[in-house]
């Protein structure tokens, strides 16, 4: 029963990212006269379907994406009636292929865009419902790598390394993905700021680096546009966690533990429930929107890499299209598409497996 119930709670978390992506799409590819042939949520034989106008609307058994289809997005050739150029026709410009390159790029760039809008209205009810942590010492723990540099209880930590540093949990990102070397510490004592240098060690109860402090301070109240500010603090510290994530898979400096797909995502949000239950409906629902902002904030960062087939290796074909003037052959952009696909099919049958062996370990 409570896979069945972490399946469910899946499932719409999913769904409502992966919509709110495609339909930031939708939206601007229709604004620009871009038809869209098919909204779909989900891949495989379809489940529900019906069409309004000049699309089909498709719920598909497998929720685990979801796609867009413009008219002509990925012919290999023009059509006849494209040919017909030179002959003084106009080409067909409500589809993809033959539209502006503005138009392409608002089009790919609103998928992502609408994500991270999607990320700030979640994070915007989180801040308004949980306890903040700001960055500031509580304590120093003894023998550790902040009592040696002389920090102590009741600093601000300002930055790390020059990068800012608004919420605490930002410094845990930040140790998570240390790999050695010194660490320079700008923090505020009172009325004075001052900057040491220090290097984490490794805790073995916990399995990453630590400086050495503790921290239980938070933001008590809230006040007139501290909402507003402690939201975009948050969406800054998902869009940090997603991108050190993203370049510590890339350079390999990351446990396979720690990477997971929809299998393990699945198993995640049971792990949530599980967890969180005791503590009431709120704790579970915090914890839900948590997760939903995470995954929204990494759907939308991870779209624009630029890798062919996904939204970011399209924008830079129509950056392309925009610097020479004119669109890169059909045919050739096609097949590099293609090749993109092929490399994200792998990635992904190589997540599955990796989710499959975490649960088995």
């Amino acid at each position: 029963m409570n896979m069945i119930f972490s399946l469910l709670w899946f499932i719409i978390i999913f769904s409502v990212v992966v919509v709110s992506h495609e339909f930031g799409h939708f939206i601007v590819a229709k604004a620009n006269g871009i038809r869209v042939k098919e909204f779909m949520v989900g891949f495989g034989p379809s489940i529900f379907k019906f069409k309004k106008g000049e699309t089909v609307y498709k719920i598909n058994i497998l929720p685990l994406g979801g796609a867009c289809v413009y008219d002509g997005m990925d012919e290999i050739e023009d059509s006849e009636e494209d040919k017909e150029e030179v002959q003084g026709q106009i080409k067909d410009r409500s589809k993809f292929l033959n539209a502006s390159p503005w138009a392409k790029l608002a089009t790919l760039l609103a998928g992502p865009l609408f994500n991270f809008i999607l990320g700030f209205i979640v994070a915007f009810i989180m801040v308004n419902m949980i306890i903040i942590r700001e960055p500031v010492v509580t304590d120093v723990i003894e023998g550790g790598a902040a009592e040696a540099a002389g920090l102590q209880a009741g600093d601000r930590i300002l930055a790390l390394n020059g990068g800012k540093i608004y919420l605490y949990d930002e410094i845990s990102v930040f140790t998570s993905y240390y790999h050695g070397g010194e660490v320079s510490v700008t923090y505020q004592r009172g009325e004075e700021i001052g900057e040491v240098t220090l290097t984490p060690y490794f805790d073995e109860e916990h399995g990453r680096y630590l400086i050495g402090i503790t921290n239980d301070t938070f933001v008590e109240e809230l006040h007139g546009f501290d909402a507003f500010k402690f939201t975009w603090y948050e969406m800054r510290y998902n869009v940090l966690m997603v991108w050190k994530g993203l370049g510590a898979l890339i350079t390999g400096n990351i446990n396979r533990e720690n990477v997971a797909g929809p299998v393990g995502m699945v198993n995640m949000v049971g792990d949530i429930i599980e967890e969180t239950s005791p503590y009431g409906w709120q704790t579970v629902l915090v914890n839900m929107l948590n997760l939903t902002l995470l995954l929204t904030v990494n759907l939308g960062v991870f779209n624009m890499l630029p890798v062919p087939a996904l939204d970011g290796g399209r924008i830079l074909f129509a950056l392309v299209e925009i610097v020479r003037g004119k669109p890169v052959p059909p045919k050739k952009e096609a097949y590099v598409h293609l090749a993109g696909m092929v490399l994200l099919l792998i990635i992904v049958v190589a997540v599955f497996f990796n989710d499959i062996h975490n649960i088995f370990n």
